[in-house]
């Protein structure tokens, strides 16, 4: 067994949500982790699926935590949405799913949006906390007319210090069930436009990051599916009982990141 499995890694790309932090607090030991990898001169990104955040809510997030850093360093599943969207969908009319932050976030980058769901030719589903019923009976009727849909990203459930509560995925359902549509395009982790992303936005290749987190179906799929290293923590929704149930498996397991020091 490989006593360094991290060797020849440059960047990590951290999750954060059951990852760095629970809900409002820090999780044991993920301080001493990022000042250590820091020291260790190894890079890193923190990446959310959370498309309920933009850069400014994470960066101020973490410095309630305690810690000092730029945007730079936020990467969110919605800042993949909107790169596809430039890159292959310029000028199409976007209906979005989604509240102030992922609204003033697509606005900033130029994205067609509208509210006419007769005249949409895409539906973009995200992690809206401000949903309200108008706005699903909206993406129900453009979905029916079969306008394309984007997801930006797939978590059913969003860890918190007081359990969970529904996240994109649960919508995904609602969806599912009331028009028969699932998405053409999900983004975020687990899927290859996220990890050709991220070595665009890092200058790293494929060999050279690991993605670090708690969810098997996101954080350690992304890997699998895509030939990077990948540790998971054991902080988050994950246990090692429920780690049976996949037929994939991480390159390292830790209770935490702090433990995962061990591996580098």
């Amino acid at each position: 067994m490989n006593s360094k499995p991290f060797e020849g890694v440059k960047c990590l790309i951290l999750d954060m949500d059951g990852t760095v932090y629970l809900g409002h607090k820090l999780i044991r030991g993920s301080d001493r982790f990022l000042n250590e990898i820091a020291k260790r001169g190894i890079d890193f990104k923190f990446f959310t699926n959370n498309s309920s955040h933009d850069a400014k809510s994470c960066v101020n997030k973490l410095k309630k935590l305690g810690f000092d850093y730029d945007e730079s360093r936020i990467i969110i599943s919605s800042s993949v949405t909107i790169d596809f969207l430039k890159r292959f969908r310029e000028g199409k009319r976007v209906y979005l799913v989604g509240n102030e932050n992922l609204t003033n976030d697509f606005v900033k980058a130029g994205i067609t949006l509208t509210t006419d769901r007769d005249n949409t030719d895409i539906l973009v589903l995200g992690f809206d906390t401000t949903i309200t019923y108008k706005k699903i009976e909206d993406a129900a009727y453009i979905l029916v007319r079969g306008a394309e849909y984007i997801s930006t990203h797939p978590d059913v459930n969003c860890p918190t210090d007081y359990g969970f509560m529904p996240d994109n995925g649960s919508f995904i359902s609602l969806f599912k069930t009331s028009t028969g549509r699932e998405p053409d395009l999900i983004m975020g982790k687990p899927y290859a436009h996220t990890v050709d992303f991220v070595c665009a936005n890092t200058g790293y290749t494929k060999d050279e990051i690991a993605f670090v987190g708690d969810r098997m179906e996101t954080d350690i799929y992304i890997g699998v599916k895509n030939g990077v290293k990948t540790a998971l923590v054991l902080s988050g929704v994950t246990t090692r009982e429920s780690m049976k149930n996949y037929d994939f498996a991480p390159t390292v397991v830790a209770e935490n990141l702090e433990a995962l020091l061990e591996q580098f």
